[in-house]
């Protein structure tokens, strides 16, 4: 079973376009740490009797993004999460504890944990429209924020959607706050894919503290890549302090959403941004941002209508016959398809899937 299974997985990875998953990683010298049940259980600032864990790296790994994302020098905090939708849970968790009587405000094209996410905390919201592209409406958002200025607000804000990889502008979601004068407000930036790489663009998207993030949640396992889902998230600690209690059982502060926390996520994460560095990660920027660039062009060359949003590695297209979508796990909504070009993408991968799609419009 073992081997039929690897060789599934080895056959399926070759042709694999269609969602945010990097695969260009190697981590060979940190399995002999496989041995070991490596759990950073508790806050990751405060130690713990549990001591077989990776601490340190997880600190590394917060601080490292806390920089990047220009969040305030002496009020930042974070944790290594199992994935992007625990982060936007944690989010939603602060923001909900600082404005109970908040009413949330998420897009259409918002990732489906959000919704799951509102219903497991029980939070009242509107969805909003979208433009065309799949950013947020923001007439559509300041009309409707308008019908309800006596209520505090939460805004998910989405920094790279699931289809079309759209970015709301959180400095404009900030000038709405100010013209309808709602000063009790919070924004969490769902930045899973995007918000990796947003860093490195010119120009820089609002996206972060400095834009007006009170937190930000990415995944590890997108545009970084590892062998287990995980993810970063950044919030204030001035917000977190308000949630944060002692647990004489594991001789830590329980900050966190689950209890046992995998301690081998923040290990490769810190390996990888130790290998990296800033360099490194604007270089997987640049090469993904190129050959999106180049899908596009070989794509409407030969008459699909593909399109992306302005700086982004998402490239959307009418889907193709279900043969091929399989084949290359494209996934697909709405009649539109769309592939990623993650840092291991190339553009040979690119001309071995148009010309499947261009023979099989020639059969049609």
């Amino acid at each position: 079973m073992l081997d039929r299974l690897l060789t599934e997985v080895q056959g399926h990875t070759q042709h694999f376009l269609g969602y945010p998953v990097s695969k260009d990683f190697d981590y060979t010298p940190l399995f002999p740490f496989l041995q070991y049940p490596l759990n950073n259980l508790g806050d990751p600032f405060v130690d713990s009797t549990y001591t077989v864990g990776s601490r340190e790296m997880e600190r590394y790994v917060v601080e490292f993004f806390a920089r990047l994302f220009r969040a305030p020098a002496n009020d930042w905090w974070g944790y290594v999460t199992n994935g992007g939708s625990e982060g936007n849970l944690y989010g939603l968790y602060l923001a909900r504890e600082l404005y109970p009587k908040a009413m949330v405000y998420y897009s259409e094209a918002t990732h489906y944990s959000v919704q799951k996410n509102l219903h497991l905390l029980n939070m009242p919201s509107i969805m909003i429209r979208t433009l065309p592209n799949g950013e947020i409406d923001y007439d559509d958002l300041e009309q409707t924020m308008g019908m309800n200025r006596h209520m505090p607000v939460i805004m998910l804000a989405n920094i790279g959607t699931t289809m079309t990889e759209a970015r709301d502008d959180i400095g404009r979601i900030k000038d709405i706050l100010k013209r309808l004068a709602i000063r009790h407000h919070y924004i969490h930036a769902d930045g899973a894919l995007s918000g990796s790489y947003c860093a490195f663009l010119d120009p820089r998207p609002a996206f972060d503290f400095a834009d007006g993030a009170d937190s930000i949640a990415i995944s590890g396992h997108k545009f970084i890549g590892s062998p287990i889902p995980c993810g970063v998230v950044v919030a204030k600690k001035s917000y977190r302090d308000r949630i944060a209690r002692s647990v004489a059982y594991i001789g830590s502060m329980d900050t966190t959403i689950t209890g046992s926390r995998n301690g081998h996520s923040p290990l490769f994460l810190w390996y990888a941004l130790k290998s990296l560095g800033l360099a490194g990660l604007e270089r997987r920027a640049r090469h993904s941002l190129s050959v999106a660039a180049y899908a596009v062009d070989r794509l409407q060359e030969n008459g699909i209508q593909a399109w992306r949003n302005p700086d982004s590695i998402t490239v959307v297209f009418p889907e193709p016959p279900g043969n091929i979508r399989r084949k290359w796990q494209l996934a697909s909504e709405n009649g539109w398809s769309h592939i990623i070009c993650m840092p291991n993408v190339e553009t040979s991968q690119i001309d071995t899937l148009l010309a499947e799609m261009t023979a099989a419009s020639v059969m049609v």
